[in-house]
C-alpha cells in the first residue's frame, strides 16, 4: 500500500532531496485554479455566489447563511458533557501556552531623548475557517480562536460549511465551541468560497471584511488563501494533512502505523511518511498498517491516501540523512520515535512530537500547541498559527531637540549620498541659523 523510496548508499544534494520528497504537486495545481475562480465569483457575486456554492459541494439550499442567535443557545444547551469539559481544558490549555507568545513592549534608549519603543498591535478584524466536510473540528475552533483572543483581537467572525443532514446548519458541535469562545458571528459556508467572503466582505450577509483570514482545510482552502493574500493577511497554507515519523529499530511498528492512518484517516490527500534506517522496521510497518487500513472507520479514504503519491516509507542510511529528508520534506507534523532523538537536527517542522507518548493526535486536541500548521514543505519559512499572527510589531519612534541634532550631519550626508537632497532638507529645516 505504502510505496518505498530507497535512498540508502547515495549523497543526495539539497536539490535532490527535495526532488525526492513525495508530494500530490498536480492536486495542489488543480486547486489553485479552481480556488481562484471560486474568490472572484464571490468577490463578484457575493451571497448568490455563496448559495450557489453551497448546494453544488454541500448539498444545501435555502439555508440561514448568517447564523441564527438562536442556533448557537441550542448547541451549546445540548454539548455532550464529557465534550465540553474537554473543550473547556483544550481552551485552558491553548490560552495558557498563547499567552507565551505575546511579547513586552520594549523600550531602547539610543541616546539622550533618543528613545524607539517596540509594540504588537493586534489586528482589528480576524476571518476564522473551521473544515466540516470529511470530519468534524471543534478543536480548530479553539485553535484558531483562543490565540487571536489572547493577542487582542477585538472582532472574531468564524465561518464552516453548511450541513446537509443537519439541515443546512454548521455542525453542532461548532456551533457550541464558537459559543462557549463567545463568538456570535458565524457563518454556514465552506472552503474557498468562504475564504473570499472574508476577504471582500458580503454586505447582504452584514459580513464585513477581515484583516486576516486564518484556519486549516483542503488544498482548495489553502489554495484560496493564496488567491486572496495582499488583499488580507493570511496564516500559513494549512492544506491537507501530513505526517513525518522517523524512527528506527526501537519503535513500535504497530504504533508507528497507527499514528500514519490517524493522519490519513483526515482526507484522501493526506500525506503518511515513515523514514526509517530500518529495513526491518520498514516491513513491519507495512504490515501493520495494511491491517489498521483495512479496519478503520474510514478504511476507503485511508487506503486512497496510503496509496497516493504524497505517501510513503524512505529508507536511509543514517539518523543525519533522515534529518536531512525531514528538513527538505518540512512536515506539517514530524514525529521522532528514536532511541535518541537529537530534535535539534530536524529544524523545518511544523510542530516535533517527541518521543513514543506524544503521538500527533496530543497535538490535535489537548498538548497545549496549536494544530494550525503549516504544508507543503512551507514549514522551511513559515510558523504555526499562534498569537504573532494576529499582532503586528510597530516601532513608535521619538526623538526630542538635541537627540535629532546629535545625528543632524550623518541625516544630511546620507540624503545626498542617495540623491534625495530634501530628505537631508527635513532635517536641517528644524534648526534655522
Amino acid at each position: 500500500m505504502l510505496r518505498t523510496i530507497d535512498l540508502r548508499g547515495r549523497n543526495l544534494s539539497a536539490a535532490e532531496l527535495l526532488d525526492a520528497v513525495p508530494r500530490a504537486s498536480a492536486a495542489r495545481s488543480e486547486a489553485l485554479a479552481t480556488a481562484a475562480a471560486i474568490v472572484a465569483d464571490v468577490a463578484a457575486r457575493g451571497e448568490e455566489a455563496l448559495r450557489e456554492q453551497a448546494e453544488r459541494f454541500d448539498g444545501v439550499r435555502d439555508h440561514a447563511i448568517r447564523v441564527p442567535a438562536a442556533h448557537l443557545d441550542e448547541a451549546l444547551a445540548r454539548l455532550d458533557p464529557v465534550v465540553r469539559t474537554a473543550l473547556d481544558e483544550a481552551i485552558r490549555r491553548v490560552r495558557a501556552a498563547s499567552a507565551a507568545q505575546v511579547p513586552a513592549p520594549r523600550l531602547t534608549e539610543l541616546g539622550p531623548g533618543a528613545r524607539v519603543t517596540q509594540r504588537w498591535q493586534p489586528v482589528r478584524r480576524v476571518g476564522v475557517y473551521v473544515p466540516g466536510g470529511k470530519a468534524v473540528y471543534p478543536s480548530s475552533v479553539v485553535m484558531n480562536v483562543v490565540p487571536a483572543q489572547v493577542a487582542g483581537v477585538e472582532s472574531v467572525a468564524l465561518a464552516s460549511p453548511p450541513q446537509r443532514e443537519h439541515g443546512g446548519r454548521v455542525h453542532p458541535v461548532i456551533l457550541a465551541a464558537a459559543q462557549l469562545l463567545g463568538v456570535s458571528e458565524v457563518y454556514a459556508m465552506g472552503g474557498a468560497g468562504a475564504i473570499g467572503a472574508f476577504a471582500s466582505g458580503v454586505a447582504s450577509l452584514g459580513l464585513d471584511p477581515v484583516d486576516v483570514v486564518t484556519g486549516p482545510g483542503n488544498n482548495f482552502v489553502a489554495a484560496a488563501k493564496r488567491a486572496v493574500a495582499g488583499r488580507v493577511g493570511t496564516d500559513s497554507e494549512a492544506g491537507a494533512t501530513e505526517i513525518l515519523v522517523v524512527a528506527d529499530d526501537t519503535a513500535d511498528p504497530d504504533i508507528v502505523a497507527a499514528d500514519l492512518v490517524s493522519q490519513a484517516e483526515h482526507d484522501e490527500q493526506a500525506s503518511a511518511v515513515l523514514v526509517t534506517d530500518s529495513t526491518a522496521l520498514a516491513e513491519a510497518v507495512t504490515a501493520a498498517v495494511e491491517r489498521r487500513a483495512t479496519s478503520t472507520r474510514h478504511s476507503a479514504r485511508v487506503q486512497e491516501a496510503l496509496r497516493g503519491p504524497q505517501s510513503a516509507i524512505v529508507l536511509v542510511d543514517d539518523v543525519e540523512q533522515a534529518a536531512a529528508f525531514s528538513n527538505a520534506y518540512a512536515p506539517e507534523h514530524l514525529e521522532l520515535q528514536l532511541a535518541d532523538p537529537r530534535p535539534e537536527l530536524f529544524v523545518h517542522a511544523g510542530a516535533v512530537f517527541v518521543g513514543r507518548y506524544t503521538p500527533v493526535s496530543l497535538g490535535d486536541y489537548l498538548a497545549g500547541s496549536n494544530h494550525v500548521l503549516p504544508t507543503g514543505g512551507q514549514a522551511r519559512y513559515a510558523p504555526g498559527l499562534s498569537a504573532a499572527t494576529f499582532l503586528r510589531p510597530q516601532q513608535v519612534v521619538e526623538y526630542d531637540r538635541d537627540a535629532l541634532a546629535a545625528v543632524r550631519e550623518g541625516i544630511v550626508a546620507l540624503a545626498e549620498a542617495e540623491a534625495l537632497p530634501a530628505h537631508g532638507e527635513a532635517v536641517t529645516a528644524r534648526f534655522p541659523a
